[in-house]
């Protein structure tokens, strides 16, 4: 992960850019711009948080690992959040691993100083314990999905989740890693993704995902995509 200072760093950040300019002026000096890397990781279960961090276009997933040594997604953060929420609760250490899914910009800051601020009880307060709960619902969400719903329709959500946030309907994920995000064999990814090949709603070549039709791409994903992004909206529009 590569780092460099600046007095005027973008606000590509949705957290950020919600920001009053004096609150937001605030944080500069303890802003670092920061370039992902594909799978680097940020944090890891049981490990001392020491840095928040704040995506640009990057995708961040928070993985739970289990004994066996597979993994499953239990949550995506962008530009529309925090990595690093257990420091604002009290707790400097997770159950959870971070790391990047898609590599982009983002900014870095240390913990202590953004502890700091949260205590002030200023926006970027109100903000986090928003997002909180935002994220809270898209965990919980997809533990509900992980359990109920086809892979065909847990495939559809999380292609959709990750078009949102890349702002893209191209990317570059094998089956195995969705595989392993989805909490399923790579055999189940296979299976589901032909199916919607064959509809036409994507093509899949060598890790090369392309949606062609968003609309019936929605139509097969289940209810948990549409609760989440509304509760997104929800929490952390403007108006809110």
């Amino acid at each position: 992960m590569s780092v460099s200072n600046s007095p005027n760093p973008p606000i590509e950040n949705q957290i950020l850019a919600a920001l009053s300019a004096a609150e937001y002026q605030r944080l500069v000096p303890h802003l670092e711009r920061v370039e992902f890397k594909n799978k680097q990781i940020l944090y890891e279960v049981g490990e001392p948080i020491t840095h928040v961090y704040f995506p640009h276009q990057a995708i961040i997933s928070l993985v739970s690992n289990l004994e066996d040594g597979s993994t499953v997604e239990v949550g995506i953060v962008s530009n529309d959040g925090m990595v690093g929420l257990p420091v604002i609760w009290g707790g400097n250490t997770t159950t959870t691993t971070a790391f990047v899914q898609v590599a982009d910009g983002g900014m870095k800051m240390k913990a202590l100083p953004l502890i700091a601020e949260f205590n002030r009880g200023s926006e970027l307060q109100r903000l986090l314990l928003r997002y909180t709960q935002a994220l809270f619902t898209q965990v919980t969400q997809t533990a509900v999905c992980n359990r109920v719903h086809t892979v065909e329709e847990r495939l559809a959500r999380w292609l959709l989740i990750v078009s949102d946030r890349m702002q893209s309907d191209k990317f570059l994920l094998t089956q195995e890693f969705i595989g392993e995000m989805l909490g399923c064999r790579r055999s189940g990814v296979t299976v589901a993704a032909g199916i919607l090949s064959r509809a036409g709603i994507i093509t899949y070549r060598r890790g090369h995902i392309t949606i062609l039709n968003r609309e019936h791409l929605l139509d097969v994903s289940c209810e948990c995509y549409s609760i989440t992004k509304n509760e997104y909206a929800r929490l952390l529009s403007k108006q809110s």
